[in-house]
């Protein structure tokens, strides 16, 4: 059985709830009805009864009972044992009080009859007559209340189907009204999963009828996921893309040499100049992977960093001294200010790769015969370390993207593409798993200065007498 729209769910509920309300209410009114019209009737009783009591003891030899032919009003004058001793003219018949209990203190109502038809309110007002007890019998049709209440009950079953067929007709224009936006976000959601292949993006804003409302929240939440999805599957196709692109050239490079070396019988030479060619770009291969699987961790929220106490400025000492060989080889000279001893609580793996990313970056993009200077600094707030270089620069259309994995950008000068590989996107990774965070000063022929803020919080000094360097601790 197909299941209920939610439209009719709440067109039911809607009219279930108002009808539950509308019978509720016809029965509490007809029942409020009918108690107050005997009670109505009751105190006209009382007040027909008062002056003809106060004449039956103020005259107890006179029959003005039995003179009385009031139309509508019907009396009879019982005795202690329930005798009738005087009747009202209009009354052809006995009042059959129906066993109604008589009470010596209080007036008694009930329903009784007039011969075998009529059915009237009656009443029983105890008095005292010359000693004795008496009692008088009043007593008025209900013809005309009961009517009403018939009448009323017909007007309930026949306004209770219409008002039940009303509230129906409203509860659909306005679920329906109340719902269109919701088949509109619909509509527009199945239109960008078609559009989800689109090379260009898929995501348009979702339509709000109203922004301030429940609904119109929901669309401007689901904007913001949609658009954060949109964003993540273009980087992730681009990703893919730049990745394929990138393990492309060192790929052909090994399958051109291995065909070349098996082509025909070599030298011992030709053999080692091949393998090591092979071994270089088995380098560049395993550098690329091991980069994704840094930036998979970290993505996945799992890159776990170590916590040992080392000293900063001996791994930047450590960093520069790795990095001499090739910045001799263009004739660059590592300026270093690394006075400052400063202790820190982190991963010294991690630390050190992050500090060759830079300092690499520095010496590749870098002219001959330049500088690339290394600085170390604290204060209250963070740790700062500074690697300026003086080379090519980046355009400032370019430095919000730096960051992002094998971002391609035009050297500035030629226009020709370059990949920034997965260096930068690393470092951001790893600075940002210690809490840090990394900032870029950059424009085309002026260099670039990358700067690296770690927080100061993870570290506690104490001063040791038996060591000359400090111990650390976390804090």
């Amino acid at each position: 059985m197909r299941a209920k729209t939610l439209r009719s769910r709440m067109m039911l509920l809607f009219c279930s709830v108002v009808g539950v309300l509308l019978a509720a209410s016809y029965l509490a009114f007809w029942a409020l009805l009918a108690r107050a019209i005997p009670a109505q009737l009751n105190r006209q009783l009382l007040e027909t009864s008062r002056p003809i009591v106060a004449d039956i003891v103020s005259e107890p030899n006179a029959r003005d009972v039995d003179r009385m032919d009031i139309p509508g009003q019907f009396f009879e004058l019982l005795d202690a044992s329930g005798d009738v001793l005087q009747r009202s003219r209009n009354l052809t018949n006995p009042i059959d009080l129906k066993g109604l209990p008589r009470d010596d203190s209080h007036p008694v109502f009930g329903v009784a009859s007039i011969g075998n038809s009529e059915s009237v309110r009656v009443a029983l007002i105890p008095f005292e007559q010359a000693g004795r007890r008496r009692f008088l019998a009043v007593a008025i049709p209900t013809f005309g209340t009961n009517r009403l209440l018939d009448t009323f009950g017909k007007i309930v079953l026949l306004l209770f189907p219409l008002s039940l067929l009303l509230t129906a007709a409203i509860s659909a224009f306005y679920v329906g009204k109340s719902l269109a936006p919701i088949n509109a976000l619909t509509r527009h959601a199945k239109l960008m999963a078609k559009r989800v292949t689109d090379r260009q993006g898929f995501w348009t804003p979702l339509p709000m009828a109203s922004p301030h409302d429940e609904l119109g929240r929901l669309a401007e939440t689901f904007n913001q996921l949609l658009q954060s999805v949109d964003s993540a599957v273009r980087q992730l196709r681009q990703f893919v893309t730049d990745a394929s692109h990138e393990l492309r050239t060192p790929l052909a490079v090994l399958h051109g040499e291995t065909e070349l070396i098996l082509s025909k019988p070599r030298t011992a030479e030709e053999y080692r100049k091949t393998l090591t060619a092979i071994d270089d770009e088995l380098k560049k291969l395993t550098r690329i992977v091991e980069g994704l699987f840094t930036l998979s961790m970290a993505d996945a929220g799992q890159l776990h960093l170590g916590s040992e106490p080392v000293y900063i400025n001996e791994s930047l000492e450590e960093a520069c001294a790795l990095v001499a060989p090739p910045a001799r080889t263009k004739n660059i000279s590592i300026v270093r200010h690394l006075d400052q001893e400063v202790p820190y609580v982190g991963d010294e793996a991690f630390l050190h790769e992050l500090f060759l990313i830079f300092l690499d970056n520095a010496i590749k993009y870098s002219p001959a015969d330049s500088q690339v200077r290394v600085s170390l600094a604290q204060d209250e707030n963070a740790i700062r370390i500074c690697f300026e270089d003086q080379g090519i620069g980046i355009a400032i259309e370019h430095l919000p993207f730096i960051f992002e994995r094998f971002y391609r950008a035009a050297r500035p000068g030629n226009g020709e593409a370059h990949s920034g590989g997965l260096g930068l996107a690393i470092a951001q990774a790893i600075v940002r798993a210690q809490g840090g965070s990394i900032e870029c000063r950059s424009a085309p022929g002026s260099g670039s200065t990358f700067t690296i803020l770690l927080p100061v919080s993870q570290v506690t000094k104490i001063h040791s007498e038996n060591s000359p360097k400090q111990k650390l601790i976390l804090d």
